[in-house]
């Protein structure tokens, strides 16, 4: 398990006309999770699945695509359930997540994630729910010293009653990651009225090492403490869903830096210009290749490689 993902599973129903939906798996880091585990790096998951319904499915899709499992716990609290209504450049959500399994994942005690672990990746709607985000909070906390903690905020703001509160919360997810994934739209709901520069300083001064902040089809932009910012442009693709685009790209940035030989966080730093370009291209092409397809349909490893060689 070099890559670990914490965080919720659900069951996305994407809109195919008025109160029409399709179910299909999901959930950020879920997304993540069977994303980085088809691009080929050993893959590991951390939550709490229900044993109704949806959960056995989840379970099965997971094992599927060769996901390791030992970190997943099982409960009879229902699934959590996304209802999305797809737009032009975004989508729009509405969460039944009150309650259910992975809300209330609180393993006593937290686990110990295997040595040959490289990365630790959270984020999205795990950390609105209690007690999962405690416990989230906690197992970063406790492996921030030996992994790679990578964040990726995917802030859903529908479902965030009080935003000063969850930002001033995030000072303490940010003080914890070493790397930082975020896409525009949550840059300006964490510090609304910034530029992408001034808000990649601030996180510099609480110990993120590394921002990469996504813009759908504009590309992706890395920033880095005392180094010039590098940009890279997705490829061109016809677009059938932008559903887990971000998740996808996620799990193509950790595995590309997998790729590059990045086991600690100093490395992140040592990386030159031209490898981070490789590895921002590697993300944006898979998450591309995702978009070709309707919901989270990440591409696999060859997939990916034979696009970037054609």
């Amino acid at each position: 398990m070099r890559i670990a993902v914490a965080g919720e599973a659900l069951i996305d129903f994407i809109n195919t006309g008025p109160l029409a939906f399709q179910g299909h798996f999901g959930g950020s880091p879920f997304n993540t999770a069977v994303a980085a585990a088809r691009l080929g790096a050993s893959t590991g998951y951390i939550t709490q699945l229900s044993t109704d319904l949806f959960g056995e499915p989840l379970k099965a899709y997971l094992d599927s695509n060769g996901v390791d499992t030992r970190f997943v716990q099982r409960s009879e609290a229902p699934s959590t359930l996304a209802f999305v209504e797809r737009g032009p450049t975004t989508n729009r959500y509405v969460f039944l997540a009150k309650h259910s399994a992975d809300a209330g994942y609180a393993p006593e005690p937290l686990p110990d994630l295997p040595p040959e672990t490289v990365f630790l990746q959270f984020g999205s709607v795990s950390l609105l729910n209690e007690p999962a985000a405690t416990t989230i909070t906690n197992l970063i906390a406790k492996h921030a010293d030996r992994l790679i903690v990578s964040f990726d905020p995917n802030v859903r703001p529908s479902l965030i009653p009080d935003m000063a509160a969850y930002r001033q919360r995030a000072q303490t997810w940010l003080r914890h990651s070493r790397l930082l994934k975020i896409s525009d739209e949550d840059v300006a709901l964490l510090m609304p009225g910034s530029s992408f520069e001034e808000c990649a300083q601030a996180w510099f001064a609480l110990g993120v090492q590394a921002v990469v902040v996504t813009q759908g089809g504009a590309g992706a932009s890395l920033f880095q403490p005392g180094r010039s910012r590098i940009d890279v442009r997705p490829p061109q693709v016809t677009v059938a869903d932008t559903v887990g685009a971000g998740d996808t790209f996620t799990a193509g940035l950790l595995t590309a830096l997998l790729d590059q030989d990045v086991q600690h966080a100093g490395d992140l730093v040592r990386l030159g210009d031209e490898a981070w370009r490789q590895v921002l291209s590697f993300a944006a092409t898979a998450a591309a290749l995702n978009c070709t397809r309707v919901g989270c349909n990440p591409p696999q490893r060859a997939e990916v490689d034979a696009f970037l060689r054609s």
